[in-house]
């Protein structure tokens, strides 16, 4: 019988398995697929990470070494290499890995860090040919960075999540010619650093509310691909074509959080995050699993991921330690503008100063204002300068603001100022 099981031994797993064991846990399990700790970090091996939570600019890998250094003042246990295939409402763990074999593993608390995956061509449905030399940009990234294959020479990059465009920059440090980035939206989903470090600065046009509607091949492989304007629609709008010679596509269409073993334990989900319905603590309807880090909601900065992860190991801890605390939640409700909240719920008795609440808007805002309220009355507002899809926000909520709301409902939505 393990105190804690961790699903996952990337950034988020790493982060709630230490936080548990300073909060008191000593028999901890961190079960990972891979063969070694670290997760995506392993292969962003750019720099940018730990800006907020060392201060200091980290590559990905370098950032994931901080951590896997804190856990060797521990004791606790990893097994790589090892897919869980099933957990339940009885914290029990179905594990496969080939050393063991198959083991069910019993936990008093579980912690959900599986991270996410890319969409594929088949999820955004691309017409055209099936050759080889469209890949996603992170499957691209892992063989540039770590098995050592250059993946193409002329690249058209379809999608502006980060991923995509940081690997229109490394495609252009290793020799390649990214001829552009092409997003269907009238906005980047990528942070404004990455717009401005990989492709204003290489001079590689991003062409916004455009499209890729055709892909041709030669011998196999990628040859020609078209790309097309969009309307407010989002559908091509005949006589804007433009034809790109080039021999490799990247997608970078958007991140699926990772939640099959989920989904299949009975945990209620949130279609707009499609992630778990997590409470304050990062709890979710099933007492005792815990959630967090891209496997919850997709975030855009790793340190943003540790904090929260920091907090779901710690509520696990408590939960062993001090046994299930039943507490009246409010909901929090998508006001204008809102995509998602997380949490979703917050138990406000068991909030002692602030409760961070993570969202993304629906839309560009230049000057605007936040505002939480109770249906009633304002709670609480925050001055924005700029917010943005590509970009989430964070505001924090006191105890004494909570305490104020009638009802059973909390509303966040945006305002232009």
């Amino acid at each position: 019988m393990y105190d804690l099981i961790v699903v996952g031994g990337g950034p988020a797993g790493l982060a709630a398995a230490n936080s548990a064991y300073q909060k008191g846990l000593r028999k901890i399990l961190i079960v990972e697929r891979d063969k070694e700790l670290g997760g995506i970090l392993n292969q962003c091996i750019h720099n940018g990470f730990g800006l907020h939570r060392f201060k200091e600019e980290l590559t990905g890998p370098e950032y994931a070494g901080r951590f896997i250094e804190m856990l060797k003042d521990t004791n606790v246990e990893v097994m790589l290499d090892a897919m869980v295939l099933e957990i339940n409402k009885d914290h029990e763990v179905h594990v496969i890995n080939a050393e063991k074999g198959y083991q069910v593993l019993k936990a008093q608390s579980i912690v959900l860090a599986m991270g996410c995956r890319e969409r594929t061509r088949g999820a955004i449905a691309i017409p055209g040919d099936r050759p080889a030399g469209v890949f996603t940009a992170g499957s691209a990234q892992r063989y540039l960075n770590m098995e050592g294959y250059m993946v193409g020479k002329r690249v058209i990059i379809l999608g502006s999540g980060d991923i995509g465009l940081i690997m229109a920059r490394r495609m252009t440090l290793e020799g390649a010619k990214v001829l552009a980035c092409v997003e269907v939206m009238p906005y980047s989903g990528g942070l404004m650093r990455n717009i401005v470090q990989c492709l204003e600065d290489w001079d590689i046009p991003l062409y916004l509310s455009h499209t890729i509607t055709n892909i041709e091949s030669k011998n196999g492989r990628v040859s020609h691909v078209t790309v097309s304007k969009v309307g407010d629609d989002r559908n091509p709008i005949p006589g804007s074509e433009m034809e790109f010679d080039c021999d490799t596509v990247l997608l970078s269409v958007g991140l699926i959080p990772e939640n099959e073993i989920t989904r299949a334990a009975g945990i209620q989900m949130d279609g707009r995050t499609n992630g778990a319905i997590v409470y304050e603590n990062m709890e979710t309807s099933v007492p005792g699993i815990f959630a967090c880090g891209n496997v919850v909601h997709v975030h855009d900065l790793v340190d943003y991921v540790s904090a929260e992860s920091e907090r779901a190991g710690a509520a696990a801890a408590d939960y062993v330690l001090n046994g299930k605390s039943e507490a009246e939640a409010v909901k929090l409700v998508n006001g204008n503008g809102i995509g998602y909240t997380v949490p979703q719920q917050i138990r406000v008795s068991r909030v002692e100063k602030l409760a961070d609440v993570f969202f993304r808007v629906r839309q560009v805002y230049k000057k605007s204002v936040i505002e939480v309220s109770d249906g009633e009355k304002v709670l609480a507002s925050y001055k924005r300068e700029h917010m943005a899809p590509g970009e989430m926000e964070h505001i924090l909520l006191t105890r004494a603001q909570l305490d104020q709301a009638a009802g059973d409902t909390i509303t966040i939505a945006v305002k232009e100022a």
